[in-house]
Order: C-alpha cells, then sequence, then structure tokens
C-alpha cells in the first residue's frame, strides 16, 4: 500500500471540526488541497468556524452531528458525499470529551457519557465511513485521536484513559486489515492540545448524578492547563507528516517519552524469563497460539474485510 502524500481533491471527514484539534487539522489539510467537511454537535461554533476557514481560503462543509447517533452518522455522511460529489477518503475521528474526578466518584451517567464520545464515537466513525471507503476503492486514510492517557490509567480521568486505550487498540486491530484495500491508520496520541475540553461538560445533557468536577476554579485551574497546550495546527502537522509515512503511531510529545518508558518497562518486568512450575506449558501456548494465527489469518483473508 503506498501511503497517502497526494492530498489534493480527497474528500475529508473531521469530526469535533468546529475548534481545537479538529479545526487544526481542517485548517492543515484544507490547504493541502482536501475538500473538508467538519462536524460538531455545536452548531454555533461550526458557523464561526467555516467563516475562519474561508478567511484562510479554505472552504469547509458544515455538519450539525452527535456522534453518538449511528443513524445521524449515516445521514451526515451521505450529506457530505452528495455535496462534493465524491467519496469520503480521509476520515478524522477528533471529537472528544473530558470529565476530571476521582475515579472512585464516577457514576453510571459520567462512565456513559465519556465512553460513549471518546470510544462509541469512533467506533461510529470507523463502521459508518471505512466500508465506504473500501466499496469506493480510492484507497484514503483514517485517523483517530487517542491519547498519551490511554497508555495507562489515571485517577482523575479513568473512563477517558480506558476510553482512548481502547482506541489505541482499535486503531492497531485496523491497521491490521485496511492497507490490504489501500487504506493507511494513524492513531494519534496527543498530550496536552490548546482546546476548550475543560469546557466539554457544558455539551453534556443533564445527567441525574455526576463525579464530575465543575466549580468555576477547577476549571479554571483546566483552562490554564490546556493554555499551554500544543497548538492545534502545528499537532495537525505532525499528523500530516505522519500520514505521509504511513506510521501508525503519532505521539510528538518528546517530553512524555521517559514515563512511557516507565510504563512499558513496569509491563515487561511482570513477565518473567521462564516459569519454573510450567516448564513446558509456554512452549505448548505458543505452538496452540501460532496455529490459531494461522487459521484466522487464511479466513481473514478468504472474507475478504468489513462489510
Amino acid at each position: 500500500m503506498d501511503a497517502v502524500k497526494d492530498f489534493e481533491g480527497r474528500v475529508a471527514f473531521i469530526t469535533g471540526g468546529a475548534s481545537g484539534a479538529g479545526l487544526g487539522q481542517a485548517r492543515v489539510f484544507g490547504r493541502a488541497g482536501v475538500r473538508v467537511a467538519i462536524a460538531d454537535v455545536r452548531a454555533d461554533a461550526l458557523a464561526g468556524a467555516v467563516d475562519d476557514l474561508a478567511r484562510e481560503g479554505v472552504e469547509a462543509f458544515p455538519v450539525v452531528l452527535d456522534i453518538t447517533d449511528r443513524a445521524a452518522y449515516a445521514r451526515a455522511a451521505d450529506e457530505v458525499e452528495a455535496h462534493f460529489g465524491d467519496p469520503i477518503t480521509l476520515l478524522f475521528n477528533t471529537a472528544g470529551v473530558n470529565g476530571f474526578g476521582s475515579i472512585e466518584t464516577m457514576t453510571y451517567d459520567d462512565f456513559d457519557w465519556i465512553l460513549g464520545v471518546n470510544l462509541g464515537g469512533v467506533v461510529n466513525g470507523l463502521r459508518t465511513i471505512v466500508p465506504r471507503m473500501i466499496a469506493a476503492g480510492r484507497g484514503g486514510h483514517v485517523t483517530s485521536v487517542a491519547s498519551v492517557g490511554g497508555f495507562e490509567g489515571s485517577r482523575m480521568t479513568g473512563p477517558y484513559s480506558a476510553a482512548k486505550a481502547a482506541v489505541i487498540s482499535l486503531m492497531e486491530s485496523f491497521a491490521l486489515a485496511l492497507p490490504a484495500h489501500g487504506i493507511g491508520v494513524t492513531v494519534l496520541c496527543p498530550a496536552s492540545i490548546r482546546s476548550n475540553i475543560s469546557e466539554a461538560h457544558l455539551t453534556r445533557a443533564a445527567a441525574d448524578a455526576s463525579g464530575v468536577l465543575t466549580d468555576d476554579a477547577f476549571v479554571e485551574s483546566l483552562r490554564e492547563v490546556y493554555a499551554h497546550g500544543m497548538d492545534p495546527e502545528h499537532l495537525a502537522l505532525h499528523l500530516k507528516r505522519a500520514i505521509e509515512r504511513d506510521e501508525l503511531y503519532a505521539i510528538p510529545y518528546p517530553e512524555v517519552r521517559d514515563d512511557l518508558e516507565r510504563t512499558f518497562g513496569r509491563i515487561l518486568d511482570a513477565v518473567p524469563d521462564t516459569d519454573e512450575l510450567d516448564l513446558e506449558g509456554a512452549e505448548q501456548r505458543l505452538r496452540a497460539l501460532a496455529r490459531f494465527r494461522e487459521s484466522a489469518r487464511a479466513r481473514a483473508d478468504a472474507t475478504g474485510a468489513v462489510t
């Protein structure tokens, strides 16, 4: 599979495109000649983003969309493809929310909201758009925004970290299947972005109970953190380079290397060199797993792919 290097004329669908990382992607890829559709749940923010992009010479098609609504997602994809007269061949699953609160205080409503948007919304994007990309036969690229926080748990962002861990694994899985269809896969793992995610609770439906902290002092402290995050356009440029190089992971934050090394070091340290209580077990398990993988690979190749 050849990596996407020529973006001119391609149609992109960007969720969360009215601000933050999504708007940065719209700017960077729009300047590269991509015809951009930006989807967001906030109609007023979409209107402002379209105006901002137009001033830069980027024409963007706005779509009001709740990414947790599967039927609405399908209608949005139809609308975008009808508008541009071409299939979507670049998908950016960028929309996300976060809620901060100690994990033991998080409620069912909190988990449903955070997992629903950050994981369910990505699943909906993949299931809605990827089959269309395969059917169109024009190749392309799929990106989902996860987080460095998806590589380990967090007391204050437990549901968010869990959702982002799932997104990383999901994209690793798609990366094993989609190249056969000429479609590349990248999972973008930011550490901090200059965005308004500290105010994500304002887009949330009323909850019966919540452990998410939304008092003014706490939200203001979050604003201060994210004010020093990476510029969204800078992040999008890193993503563009990763797509051009057909790289699965994009983690453009050198300051997180030591933490990641410690995290994965602890994982590897938990794996013994040998199991003195079961000397033959490991070899037997390896042989059985090898047979299964060969059978599964043959079945996957025979069935063809996403339907």
